[in-house]
């Protein structure tokens, strides 16, 4: 939105019907229509909270039955946010200041929304969703929400006009050190952030690599010519808009750095950049970015998860934990799909897998499918912990054993490397083990191998003789450092086979298992979630051997 928005342009918050609503719900910005507007959506999570506090708190349920009581709801969130007692009720859920933050959140939405307001009124140095984008980033700011509710004093106002007056303040001051800058956003932003925001987007991944190295590029270029230079800068005007020179420089600096070993394999793969596509380039991380810092169309869930990923924890315990991420095989799934040998090694896997033993199986089943250490395990089970210890060893090497006799590398390592080079040199799925892989041999290559591999499978696909004519060697050197470079690209692979296929196992084995455990808790309806779950795991356990025995009385 330009610079040009006035309050005129604000969409008109809508009310809040009830106290559930106040402090159950989120605005969202809808722009799928020719006008925008916004609405109130419903978090869920919050609204089961807010009956079960309801339920089971008499003074809760007392400030609820008033319809206009909000400022003692308030209060009362308030204070178990800021409550450093351990005591859990019976009924209460263990996360329950995490919840109570979150009522505090969805109520500090209008308060949002009026200082955004408030400030646009008085200064139109910047857009009104850049101001609401502020203030809600405030909010969700766990530990200056905590501070702030643990600072108030109630004889000095009340809490909401104490929270409207510091979320002004907190637009202004952002307005005043220039937050709000294109610029400064694009050159300060950590590359974590940027590639977040780049997914997001919606950028594919091959793409991602090359805007973060435009960005290493460009950012020196225009801190040099721009930010750093005295006689450009006016007074207060320190993040200047860059012109073709600055993109044509860090193009031709991203052209001479994209055969550096420390430069991306999608970088160097890629052909060379223009001025034009480097601002190109520079624009896209630049509305990426503002999309992602500005959470006016965003759910709460959304911002929440955005600050959990990028700090898990704070001080006060008021985050939600950060969800365990699960492994995927899904890449290589994939390939198993397009490629028979991967379906055969599969396969074997499986039927070994069902060779085992239904005390081997509950080993298994507690050690990848519940997520129990080795300790949690000798509890469960009463037995010693290095017995647990040495039966999924003997078991983990005779499934490795199995795959790397079924995997024969012998006999398809040379063709993989060469159908390799030719099919997805240009853009390799890192997340798949076997090209990721190659993608670190490709980097310990030397720098003439490295730059005769780039030109002859990256984007420009050259040929061997233009080669030779654009580095001066002969074509019979051209064709030697390529045989030398496969040859170097299939022995790596081979060194390392054995480290990803142990790899390989132990994500197999998760795979397995944990969809074990959600069938059996899908079908018995139960949940792994809660402080004591050992009698939830018996159950799963016990469900699942018996479907063992069953199997095999069928067979």
């Amino acid at each position: 939105m330009s610079k040009s928005s006035n309050q005129e342009n604000i969409p008109k918050l809508p009310e809040r019907l009830n106290n559930s609503d106040v402090f159950c719900t989120h605005f969202i910005l809808n722009t799928e229509s020719y006008h925008q507007f916004f609405q109130w959506k419903n978090d869920n999570r919050l609204k089961r909270n807010f009956e079960l506090y309801k339920k089971n708190n008499e003074v809760f349920a007392q400030f609820c039955s008033q319809s206009n009581d909000i400022i003692n709801i308030l209060e009362f969130w308030k204070n178990l946010v800021i409550d450093a007692s351990p005591t859990v009720q019976q009924w209460e859920r263990p996360d329950r200041r995490q919840l109570a933050l979150g009522h505090v959140r969805s109520y500090l939405e209008t308060s949002c929304y009026y200082a955004a307001r408030e400030v646009c009124s008085k200064s139109k140095i910047r857009s009104w969703d850049d101001y609401l984008s502020s203030a809600r980033i405030f909010i969700h700011n766990s530990d200056k929400i905590v501070k702030l509710l643990k600072s108030y004093d109630s004889s000095q106002a009340s809490l909401k006009t104490y929270i409207d007056n510091i979320l002004i303040k907190e637009i202004k001051n952002q307005e005043d050190i220039c937050k709000y800058s294109s610029w400064r956003l694009v050159v300060e932003k950590s590359e974590i952030k940027l590639r977040e925001a780049l997914e997001r987007y919606g950028i594919p991944e091959a793409k991602i690599s090359q805007y973060i190295f435009g960005r290493k590029c460009f950012e020196p270029v225009y801190k040099f010519n721009k930010v750093q230079n005295p006689m450009l800068r006016r007074s207060g005007d320190k993040w200047l808009d860059p012109d073709s020179e600055d993109f044509q420089a860090a193009a031709e600096s991203y052209n001479a750095e994209k055969f550096l070993s420390s430069a991306p394999h999608e970088v160097s793969a890629g052909s060379n950049i223009s001025g034009e596509q480097m601002q190109a380039w520079m624009n896209t991380c630049i509305d990426a970015l503002r999309k992602y810092e500005n959470p006016t169309i965003d759910s709460s869930e959304d911002i929440d998860k955005r600050s959990k990923k990028n700090k898990p924890q704070d001080n006060d315990g008021c985050l939600d934990d950060s969800d365990s991420e699960d492994i995927s095989l899904g890449a290589e799934e994939s390939d198993s799909e397009a490629n028979p040998r991967f379906e055969e090694t599969k396969s074997a896997f499986y039927k070994e897998l069902d060779r085992l033993r239904l005390d081997q199986h509950q080993i298994l089943l507690l050690y990848y499918g519940a997520g129990l250490n080795q300790k949690q395990i000798e509890i469960q089970l009463q037995v010693s912990q290095s017995a647990i210890s040495r039966r999924l060893n003997t078991i983990n090497k005779k499934l490795l054993n199995t795959l790397i006799q079924k995997s024969q590398p012998d006999r398809w390592v040379r063709s993989y490397v060469v159908e390799w080079l030719h099919k997805s040199f240009q853009s390799p799925q890192n997340s798949e083990l076997l090209e990721a892989t190659l993608v670190e041999a490709v980097q310990e290559l030397d720098y003439s191998e490295r730059q005769v591999l780039f030109l002859r499978y990256g984007d420009e696909q050259v040929n061997e003789q233009n080669i030779a004519n654009q580095i001066g060697i002969s074509l019979l050197e051209v064709n030697a450092i390529i045989d030398t470079s496969q040859y170097k690209l299939e022995a790596y692979l081979i060194k390392e086979l054995p480290h990803w296929e142990k790899q390989y196992v132990e994500e197999w084995l998760k795979e397995f298992y944990k969809s074990k455990v959600l069938v059996v808790c899908e079908n018995l309806n139960l949940s792994l979630e809660g402080e004591d779950t050992s009698q939830i795991i018996d159950r799963i356990v016990e469900e699942y051997l018996q479907s063992l025995i069953v199997t095999e009385i069928g067979e």
